[in-house]
């Protein structure tokens, strides 16, 4: 048996060399998360520096909007998300958070406008129809200041106008709105030239402004002289001249409108600046009328009925209008005992013409001495009839010479001019006194007397119908024997004075020898004139 071997007898065995593993290089393991985390970073780097600002609108509701969802949009343009939607702490409004991209920075100026864009039918047409589809979205309008701010108030209403469009805005002032509304159409030669953008009461609450904007290039043809009128579709006048139709564009007749003019087209005047300011009347007429000066409130009294005389009637002046009737009344006068009919007139003297002021020398005084001058010269005031078939009235102002005097009082507001009746009253006066005189006419005795005398009357043409009866039965044969008397004595003379009767040969002959007979006198008178001595002597032999 072989003894084991010893240690010192083995061979030495080789022993692993054991390295340190460097610490330094990840493991591949890691290597996704890095790289994940690489690109977050990056995308949140890219998303800060594309990220805008960060701005607050306030709405009344939040219709339509979701957080996360909403865009905001410029000419159709994502240039923001809504983030946010928060309730105010009084729940009267709400706080919609948006976040702008890098390329709407300009959106936080301080007159930036912003609003929901959502189907609405409005004046202006039907709007935002897209949105039936794609959801309800933010619209936005850039503002032009430099200042910024963070915070702004949404419209209700999209603007009509935004700040990119080409033309100017201008101001009208009226006494009424009428049938206007926001986005009201601006006819110039009945062609659309614009919208009214706003509309405000005024602060003494006796008028309204309206702001409009023209088109360009339709902004030029509005100049210094420029008149803007009320255009409704249908304007009916019915007044005391009678019936009027005037026509606009068919759209004034559901959204009304706005049409200007210049007065002067013969004179070319420079466009108007922006913002010029102008009034807004009822129809054209008044807009294309002379300017009428300063008017002179009058007042007249008659003492008629006022039936057919309304507010607005015209004061007439052989034809030319001078002003019109601004109301009317009852008034009982204490002095005489009676019921007065006062007529507040507005009336435009320098309608009158400036060569009459000129000739007359009143173009330097007052109205009120100019009518004084024109009452001394027998100015007076008559109510008459406009139509007789609508029975209107209105207040005509001419010269009576035969009218009685009267003086005014040039410092009594208002001032109190003179009347007369009217034409129409006078023959009514004049036929009330003839049924006066008539009612006292005794027609019954008449009556009376005219009975008995067609009584009596009746008894004599009784009695002449028996006298006539009598003379046809007893004259009448003696008067028919007396006719054929007649007529026998007719023929005689007939037959006696025939051309063929004796009677007459003998008086033709008879005649002819009476005229042999005057023939041989006028020659012995000749010869006696010749010869007198003849007379004495006798015919001398020739």
């Amino acid at each position: 048996m072989t003894p084991p071997d010893t240690p010192e007898d083995k061979p030495a065995l080789l022993q692993p060399r054991r390295t340190r593993q460097r610490n330094w290089l990840p493991s591949l393991v890691w290597l996704i998360p890095i790289i994940a985390a690489v690109v977050g970073l990056s995308l949140v780097a890219k998303i800060l520096i594309d990220r805008g600002p960060l701005v607050t609108v306030t709405f009344r509701s939040a219709e339509g909007l979701e957080a996360g969802k909403t865009r905001v949009k410029y000419k159709d343009v994502e240039i923001g998300q809504v983030q946010t939607l928060k309730l105010a702490p009084d729940r009267s409004h709400v706080l919609v958070g948006i976040q702008l991209n890098k390329e709407a920075a300009g959106f936080d100026a301080e007159d930036t406008r912003y609003w929901v864009v959502r189907p609405r039918i409005a004046a202006s047409g039907i709007s935002g129809l897209g949105t039936l589809l794609s959801g309800a979205y933010i619209g936005a309008d850039p503002g032009a200041s430099e200042q910024s701010k963070k915070s702004f108030v949404g419209l209700e209403q999209p603007p009509i106008v935004t700040r990119d469009a080409s033309g100017r805005q201008f101001v009208l002032h009226t006494n009424d709105l009428g049938s206007l509304d926001i986005g009201s159409p601006i006819f110039y030669r009945r062609i659309k030239v614009g919208q009214v953008v706003a509309y405000d009461l005024d602060a003494d609450g006796r008028g309204v402004t309206l702001r409009i904007f023209v088109n360009a290039p339709y902004d030029k043809f509005v100049t210094q002289t420029s008149r803007f009128w009320h255009a409704s579709g249908f304007d009916m006048e019915l007044n005391a001249s009678g019936f009027k139709l005037h026509t606009q564009a068919l759209a004034t007749v559901v959204l009304g409108g706005i049409a200007f003019r210049d007065r002067d087209e013969d004179r070319v005047s420079a466009p108007a600046k922006e913002g010029a300011e102008y009034a807004l009347v009822e129809d054209e007429s008044a807009a294309m009328k002379e300017p009428d000066g300063v008017p002179q409130t009058a007042l007249l009294y008659f003492d008629q009925s006022l039936r057919g005389l309304q507010p607005g009637a015209t004061v007439d002046f052989r034809g030319v209008v001078l002003g019109e009737v601004k109301s009317i009344g009852v008034e009982y006068d204490k002095a005489r005992g009676e019921f007065r009919m006062p007529v507040v007139v507005q009336i435009y003297p320098e309608r009158l013409g400036r060569r009459f002021q000129e000739e007359t020398g009143e173009q330097r005084r007052s109205n009120a001495h100019l009518l004084r001058t024109l009452v001394k010269r027998g100015l007076r005031a008559q109510l008459r009839n406009g139509n007789l078939l609508t029975g209107q009235l209105y207040v005509a102002i001419d010269f009576f010479p035969k009218a009685k005097p009267a003086q005014i009082d040039p410092d009594k507001t208002p001032l109190e001019l003179p009347t007369i009746p009217g034409s129409l009253d006078e023959l009514q006066q004049q036929l009330s006194d003839i049924a006066g005189k008539l009612s006292k006419v005794p027609f019954d005795e008449i009556g009376r007397d005219l009975q008995t005398t067609l009584k009596t009357l009746n008894k004599t043409l009784s009695t002449a119908e028996q006298t006539a009866a009598r003379i046809n039965n007893d004259i009448a044969p003696e008067m028919q024997a007396a006719m054929k008397d007649a007529r026998k004595t007719l023929n005689a003379a007939e037959r006696t004075l025939s051309d063929d009767a004796p009677l007459q040969q003998d008086i033709r002959q008879t005649m002819q020898e009476l005229s042999k007979a005057a023939a041989s006198i006028r020659i012995l008178t000749d010869y006696l004139q010749q010869h007198p001595e003849s007379l004495i002597r006798g015919k001398q032999e020739p």
